[in-house]
């Protein structure tokens, strides 16, 4: 493995597996056109000669920060595909949002869809859109901002990001959001993928990390 090429935090690795914690900014898979070509995938496949072309089993939206794992190998790839495809995959999130949320938990259920005049922004759609559900639970409120423990229950684009934003949702944005908040041009996204729990696809042991965002 050559540290260097991936240069990410590596969580946990072994023969068949890789957990990272990926920086925000940084895409997890390839896009279209050259200069998307950066991402966590493509660092994987040349820290990792061994790896398989295709060794991702689920995304982080390019400026969410936090842990992923991905496949070395194909077996790996479809067990853990499985997984997520399955929810048996536990996770949450830490974001901040901008402002205050005055109640403790809840659950939040909006249909949304992708915005196809103005990519990638999603919309809420009650008609076309597809079911989003988030579990939330706030943990603290500092500087008129929210600290939020985000569980989501299906695995829509952007979820958390409209989840949070919409009126219908909590109606405050995480801090930094271009998208759907008031960022700007290079702002950091404040949302962090801090916890994740899978069954390990060779041993069947239930692997579980944490990672603290920076924020």
């Amino acid at each position: 493995m050559d540290q260097k090429k991936l240069d990410m935090e590596i969580v946990y690795q072994d023969s068949k597996i890789v957990v990272v914690n990926k920086p925000g900014g940084l895409l997890s898979v390839p896009g279209r056109g050259p200069d998307k070509q950066d991402c966590v995938v493509s660092r994987l496949r040349q820290a990792f000669p061994m790896c398989i072309p295709q060794p991702s089993v689920h995304r982080l939206d390019m400026d969410t920060s936090g842990l992923m794992v991905l496949a070395l190998t194909t077996d790996a790839q479809q067990h853990l595909s499985r997984q997520f495809q399955n929810r048996m995959v536990k996770k949450w999130y830490l974001a901040l949002l901008d402002g205050v949320i005055e109640k403790e938990e809840g659950e939040i259920q909006l249909p949304f869809r992708l915005d196809i005049a103005n990519r990638p922004h999603q919309i809420y759609d009650p008609v076309h859109g597809k079911l989003g559900i988030t579990l939330w639970q706030k943990e603290s409120v500092e500087n008129q901002q929210t600290r939020i423990r985000f569980t989501p229950i299906t695995g829509r684009t952007h979820q958390l990001r409209v989840h949070a934003s919409h009126p219908l949702g909590l109606g405050c944005p995480i801090v930094g959001d271009r998208l759907y908040g008031r960022g700007k041009p290079g702002d950091c996204l404040l949302l962090h993928a801090s916890f994740l729990s899978f069954e390990h696809p060779e041993s069947h042991e239930i692997l579980c990390f944490e990672s603290l965002p920076l924020f």
